[in-house]
Formats: C-alpha cells, sequence, structure tokens
C-alpha cells in the first residue's frame, strides 16, 4: 500500500482527492495539509511515500515547500498536481525538486499511475503537456543547468532509456522492459545524468526536451 499526503488549501480539493484515491487499492491516504507549513510538519512527523502538493497555497506555497524540503534534505518523491495555466510554475517547481507533475483533470488511473511510478522512483512528465512545457522553457529567463552547454550525444541505448524515464519508469519497469540488468540500467542512468550535465532524472527529462532529445510520447504503461 502507497501511503500518500494531500497538501491543497482548498478543503474540497483534498477531500475529493482523497475519495477518489480510496477506490485504489494501491494508495492509502495518511494525512492532508492545507498549506506548505502543515505539509512540512507532517514529512517530519510522519513521511508518506508519495506527497501530492498544490502550487497555490497560503503562507507558504508549493514552490516555497519544494525549496525548504531540499533544505532540509526530505527526499519524500513529490507529485505537483496543477491546472493548465501554471506552467511556468511547473518548471519552478520541478527545479525546485518536484518528481513530476499532472494537471487537475485527469483521471484517477493517471493519479493513480503518477504515484504507483514516483514510489517506486520514477519520475512522471505529462506527454500531453510536453509542448506547452518546451514553449514554457523557451519564455522563461533560465540561469540552472537545463539551458546550460548542449549535452553530450546518447547512444541509441541511452535513447530508450531517457524515454522511459520520461514515461515515469523505475530502474526495475526499465530494466525489464528493455531486458536488461537492473545494474546495467543504473550504469545507463548515471551516464544519461552525466551527460546531460544534471544532478536528477527530473531535471534529465526537462533538459532533454528541451534540447527535442524526446521528440516521440513515451510508452503507455
Amino acid at each position: 500500500m502507497i501511503r500518500v499526503c494531500v497538501a491543497d488549501d482548498q478543503t474540497l480539493v483534498r477531500q475529493g482527492i482523497r475519495h477518489l484515491l480510496e477506490l485504489s487499492p494501491e494508495v492509502t491516504v495518511t494525512s492532508e495539509a492545507a498549506d506548505g507549513d502543515e505539509a512540512l510538519a507532517v514529512l517530519r512527523d510522519d513521511p508518506p511515500d508519495v506527497l501530492l502538493l498544490d502550487l497555490r497555497m497560503p503562507r507558504r506555497d508549493g514552490i516555497a515547500t519544494l525549496t525548504a524540503m531540499r533544505e532540509r534534505n526530505i527526499t519524500v518523491p513529490t507529485l505537483v498536481l496543477t491546472t493548465f495555466d501554471d506552467d511556468e510554475l511547473v518548471l519552478r517547481a520541478l527545479r525546485a525538486g518536484a518528481s513530476g507533475y499532472l494537471l487537475k483533470d485527469v483521471t484517477l488511473d493517471q493519479v493513480v499511475g503518477a504515484i504507483r511510478a514516483l514510489a517506486r522512483g520514477g519520475t512522471l512528465v505529462q506527454p500531453a503537456l510536453t509542448e506547452r512545457l518546451l514553449q514554457a522553457t523557451r519564455r522563461l529567463p533560465d540561469p540552472d543547468e537545463i539551458r546550460d552547454l548542449p549535452p553530450q550525444p546518447l547512444t541509441d541505448r541511452e535513447q530508450d532509456v531517457l524515454r522511459l524515464l520520461a514515461g515515469g519508469y523505475a530502474n526495475r519497469e526499465i530494466a525489464d522492459a528493455l531486458h536488461l540488468a537492473e545494474g546495467t540500467v543504473k550504469n545507463h542512468v548515471s551516464s544519461l545524468l552525466a551527460k546531460l550535465g544534471v544532478r536528477d532524472r527530473t531535471r534529465a527529462v526537462l533538459k532533454a526536451l528541451h534540447h527535442g532529445l524526446l521528440p516521440d510520447p513515451p510508452p503507455d504503461r
């Protein structure tokens, strides 16, 4: 069972997400938070397996919460739930440490699939918003590594691994899909991070999107 905390300032939204997730046999909502401060308290006292985080909240918003998590070395995978108009905030959230994002109009199956992916150590970049994400990336001044030097060329196998990373697959699932040993996949992921000049899987997917290394949608799960 995957333990989830839902952080959203709207009570009705939190309750709706809780009730939906409780329809899944894979997920249990163990806590709720109305803002970033409450979320940080939950992460300290009863850390879940995955945090579902809204971006626009009073007091401490989603970006500030992610920043505080990084400063406090809190490594709970975080899935941002956002709306169509929040592309730039999503980019900021991913840079701040979020492991993925979804729009709030997704289906229960999509949310559960994303939670499952993050709980297994994967990332989730929603294919339907890839073009919007790229447009937002071009609009934003970006001092970090996403707009740094172009990546080194990737091998065909590294391209395969990268596409599966973008689909939210964890190392074990990539190994199964590509008929490789899990240790070999870990080596490919390490090589990808080095060639892309980034420090984690989420930034690897973002930079790959920016440089056109993921022209096709990731495979369906």
